[in-house]
C-alpha cells in the first residue's frame, strides 16, 4: 500500500474539492461539518473510506484483470448483458475482501468515532 494515499478521511479534512476522492455525499458532509460546526450547529462527525482504499482492495485481490474482462463484454444497449456483467462485477468485488490493514484502519476509525459519541 502506498502510505501517501489515505484510506480513511475524517469530515474535518473534507470539502467539496474532495469529490473525486470520497464521493459527493461524503465531501458534502465534510463541507457541512467544517462550515456549520463552528457556528454552533451540531453536525455529527464521521469518516469516509476513500477511492484509494477501494483501488487498494482491488489491487490486493488481483481483481482488475477479471473486472476488465467482464467490462470488455459490456453492451450498454442490451439490458440482459448489462445485468449479467453487473452481477459478475459485483461477485468479483465482493470476493476481493478487505485487506487486513484496511480492516484495521476502518475499525480504528470506528472506535475513535464511538469514543467521541459513546
Amino acid at each position: 500500500m502506498q502510505k501517501n494515499n489515505k484510506l480513511i478521511r475524517w469530515f474535518d479534512e473534507l470539502g467539496i474539492e474532495d469529490v473525486p476522492s470520497v464521493g459527493g455525499k461524503n465531501a458534502s458532509l465534510g463541507e457541512m461539518y467544517q462550515q456549520l460546526t463552528p457556528q454552533g450547529i451540531l453536525i455529527p462527525n464521521g469518516f469516509a473510506i476513500t477511492a484509494d482504499a477501494y483501488r487498494y482492495m482491488l489491487d490486493e485481490a488481483n481483481a482488475w484483470d477479471a473486472l476488465h474482462a467482464v467490462m470488455d463484454n459490456l453492451d450498454p444497449e442490451d439490458m440482459d448483458v448489462l445485468a449479467r456483467c453487473g452481477a459478475k462485477a459485483r461477485e468479483i468485488i465482493y470476493a476481493a475482501g478487505l485487506p487486513e490493514d484496511l480492516q484495521t484502519e476502518i475499525i480504528a476509525a470506528y472506535v475513535k468515532l464511538k469514543d467521541q459519541y459513546g
